[in-house]
């Protein structure tokens, strides 16, 4: 997915792996997330969390492995049986169902809201243009984040293959747009 993204600027790749790029409990909902669809062990979590981020992102064992402890010590998830000898599978309890319940209405809540910041990495790309002359542009990419956040919410509950062809239709046609007037700013055609 960021491939195309990546050869053209290969240090974004290098960058994103030294941010801190998930917010506080960030790591907390999407391991309750993926345990909800299925038993998985710490390193299935850690592979699955890169594939997701397009290998932006990989936890550490280190952040993983403290919270699936912490998760089993309050009851959120159980180990079951693995046929595997020395893999620990986790699932939700009941208490863990209830935990993610809450976590999603207050995902919702706060993304249904007015304020989704755009990330403050958007400045990276007009390194050279103060911050007040693109601030319609920071605008819009803040709508586009808070309107594919929200279909994604909605996607999750009613999974539609028209939908996503839609999106990925209206993706390629911006991206094209834009990667036109990049081309004409290059060439002092704008």
């Amino acid at each position: 997915m960021f491939d195309d993204v990546y050869k053209q600027f290969p240090s974004i790749r290098r960058w994103l792996r030294h941010v801190a790029a998930a917010p506080k409990g960030f790591l907390r909902y999407y391991v309750l997330e993926l345990l909800s669809e299925r038993p998985m062990s710490g390193s299935e979590i850690m592979d699955e969390v890169e594939r997701i981020t397009g290998g932006c992102w990989r936890p550490s064992p280190g952040s993983i492995y403290p919270l699936l402890a912490y998760l089993q010590d309050n009851g959120y998830i159980q180990e079951v049986p693995s046929g595997e000898a020395g893999v620990k599978r986790y699932t939700l309890t009941d208490k863990g169902k209830h935990l993610l319940e809450e976590q999603r209405r207050m995902r919702e809540h706060i993304f249904a809201g007015r304020r989704l910041f755009a990330p403050p990495f958007l400045g990276f790309f007009w390194p050279r243009a103060p911050l007040e002359k693109v601030g319609e542009t920071y605008e819009s990419f803040r709508r586009l984040a808070k309107a594919l956040f929200s279909l994604g919410l909605t996607l999750k509950e009613r999974f539609s293959e028209e939908a996503v062809k839609a999106v990925s239709d209206i993706l390629n046609e911006a991206a094209q747009k834009i990667e036109d007037l990049e081309r004409n700013l290059r060439s002092g055609k704008i």
